[in-house]
């Protein structure tokens, strides 16, 4: 054999035995099909993703910048849903598609386990005309004290699939919390002396945020986004923001803004938006917008409409 020949198998033996080295150097997450979570609503994903971190292959059910009252799964997320590790919904009536779903492993329904606000007989209707809906105000996770309980029995849930994690996510678990409660502080604070007690919207998605910081809200279509207020509900709205000089009136990111802003334009007040935090637009996402970042810009929009110091 020629010197030239010994030397290419040499090469070649140096190869091959870096190759198996970094492959046993290789982290053993890489070698392992990560767990998959599949939540239903952005503050759910919100919670998960800070708790896990990149431990989970996560993913939302609903797509960025898509209304959480009116969705329904595609074939292929439907597939992805059945073969997921956990999936996490919002219950409460939001994912009305949910109902009669086979799930392959664990499902939790979150809204059995938090407190939810009862609607009263006139956040039912819009004038005369009833909405056939839930008896609870699904939005509970405008809640913080919600949020709360959500992430403790999340993060029991994610132990359980990944017990080498624990010490982790217990960590992220502490953390995630003390930033709910500095947020919960910050909206009593700021909320706690204000000149007006009302915020005007399109539907009233923030009941839970008024009776936990104690204001009202008055909204056009009453509780369901889907109504369209009548000429007579758009009048009056028109002359209560006059006669108590509101200065902003407020819509969503998924809602027409069409009735809101005709309002706007005859009362000659503002316009913003209040993002009831069930699903994020696309542009938010772009962002990488937490629950928190979002929870302190509407306290800046509110705080600024009822006119607190």
């Amino acid at each position: 054999m020629s010197l030239k020949n010994i030397i290419l198998i040499l090469i070649f033996i140096i190869f091959i035995s870096l190759l198996i080295t970094m492959d046993k150097n290789k982290p053993v997450s890489d070698n392992i099909k990560k767990t998959t979570i599949a939540t239903s609503t952005f503050s759910l994903y919100d919670i998960v993703k800070n708790i896990a971190n990149d431990n989970v292959d996560l993913f939302m059910i609903l797509p960025f910048g898509v209304d959480a009252h009116s969705y329904e799964p595609t074939p292929k997320q439907v597939i992805k849903l059945h073969k997921s590790d956990l999936v996490i919904y919002s219950g409460a009536g939001l994912e009305p598609w949910i109902s009669g779903f086979e799930f392959q492993n664990r499902a939790i329904d979150i809204s059995l386990h938090v407190k939810l606000k009862e609607l009263d007989k006139h956040e039912h209707c819009n004038g005369n005309h009833h909405e056939h809906i839930q008896n609870f105000d699904p939005h509970y996770w405008l809640d913080i004290q919600n949020m709360i309980i959500a992430t403790k029995l999340i993060t029991r849930e994610l132990i359980k699939l990944s017990p080498k994690n624990k010490e982790l996510y217990i960590k992220n678990k502490d953390i995630y919390i003390e930033k709910l409660k500095n947020l919960d502080k910050n909206y009593k604070n700021k909320l706690a002396i204000c000149k007006l007690n009302t915020i005007v919207v399109n539907h009233n998605a923030f009941s839970y945020l008024s009776s936990k910081y104690d204001f009202k809200v008055k909204a056009l279509s009453g509780f369901s986004p889907e109504v369209q207020p009548s000429a007579k509900n758009m009048a009056n709205l028109i002359e209560y923001v006059k006669e108590y000089k509101i200065s902003t009136i407020f819509f969503e990111s998924f809602v027409s803004d069409k009735a809101i802003k005709s309002i706007a334009n005859e009362a000659k007040v503002n316009v913003d938006v209040l993002q009831p935090l069930g699903n994020i637009t696309a542009d938010e996402a772009n962002q990488k917008l937490t629950y928190e970042d979002i929870m302190k810009s509407n306290l800046e929009k509110i705080s600024k409409a009822l006119e607190c110091q």
